[in-house]
């Protein structure tokens, strides 16, 4: 008997733990595209032994369709973590719930039975990005944001190359871009992130 109530356990705990809730919020919480901007940059410094070198002034507002916590690839003192963004169309509840959306290996990936959007829209309104707190406390709040969240990041878009020049990791400036070399490489100065 005790082996069948351990069993149960064991098995709503895991329900619990893999289960994901669907969205539930009303309307479109991030209605607006992200802002880039490439005027008034910094100059390039240095941080954890790379030259981060900012392309463009980068703000964006969106739902969170998915995050990924990296600890062991090369990028992971740099980012620690990734966030699927959704924005427009991409952030309506109905729609999110139609993907099942995954991240591994700095990918962001989603399927569907039924297309819930046209395949540009879902394309053009979402993005997979690659995030680099400016400093502790950014980290902290990066780290502590949740799927479903509603989070704003502001910084910039960057190109990372290592001391000596052999590694480059550069952001993608466009929306409309698919594939390898789509995402977004973030430098984050500042996140807030709450319910939508």
């Amino acid at each position: 008997m005790k082996k069948f109530l351990l069993l149960v356990v064991l098995v709503v705990a895991g329900w619990v733990y893999f289960h994901e809730p669907a969205a539930a919020w009303r309307g479109i919480p991030a209605p607006k595209d992200p802002v880039q901007l490439g005027t008034d940059l910094p100059a390039p410094f240095v941080h954890e032994g790379y030259t981060i070198t900012p392309l463009a002034r980068y703000s964006i507002t969106a739902i969170v369709l998915s995050r990924e916590r990296y600890r062991n690839d090369r990028e992971a003192d740099l980012s620690p973590i990734d966030l699927a963004l959704g924005w427009g169309p991409m952030s309506i509840a109905s729609v999110i719930n139609e993907l099942k959306v995954s991240q591994g290996g700095r990918w962001y990936e989603y399927t569907y039975q039924e297309p819930p959007l046209e395949q540009r829209q879902i394309e053009t309104h979402s993005a997979n990005t690659h995030c680099l707190p400016a400093d502790d406390a950014v980290r902290r709040e990066l780290l502590a944001v949740k799927r479903h969240e509603l989070v704003t990041l502001e910084g910039y878009l960057i190109e990372a190359t290592s001391a000596d020049g052999s590694y480059h990791w550069h952001s993608s400036l466009t929306r409309e871009d698919t594939g390898a070399h789509a995402c977004e490489v973030m430098w984050i100065t500042r996140v807030s992130h709450r319910a939508p």
